[in-house]
């Protein structure tokens, strides 16, 4: 009889502070081994989660900004940092109306 992983189930703690997330619990959650974990208190408890792969990553914030804003932006402070460097560069330069 299999067990559900809604049940409780009793896991030993070693002398290092070690324990063992059940198969059932690993396999239901996608958590390789060897791999990693969060560990993190929330609410009084403590919560393990896995840590998601690069491809599980992959485009997770896609659509959050506007296409093009990012680029747009490091233009708009490139253009005036080249605007700052040229302004002290103008006063140097010889006036031709003279």
């Amino acid at each position: 009889m299999s067990r559900s992983t809604n049940d409780p189930e009793v896991v030993r703690v070693s002398q290092k502070g070690q324990t063992t997330i059940p198969k059932a619990l690993r396999e239901k959650f996608g958590i390789e081994t060897p791999g990693e974990v969060f560990v993190h208190e929330e609410d009084e408890r403590i919560v393990i989660e896995p840590v998601p792969s690069p491809d599980e990553l992959h485009g997770i914030h896609a659509g959050e900004r506007e296409s093009g804003t990012v680029t747009d932006r490091v233009r708009e402070l490139k253009d005036a940092d080249y605007r700052r460097e040229e302004g002290p560069l103008e006063r140097l330069r010889p006036n031709s109306d003279e």
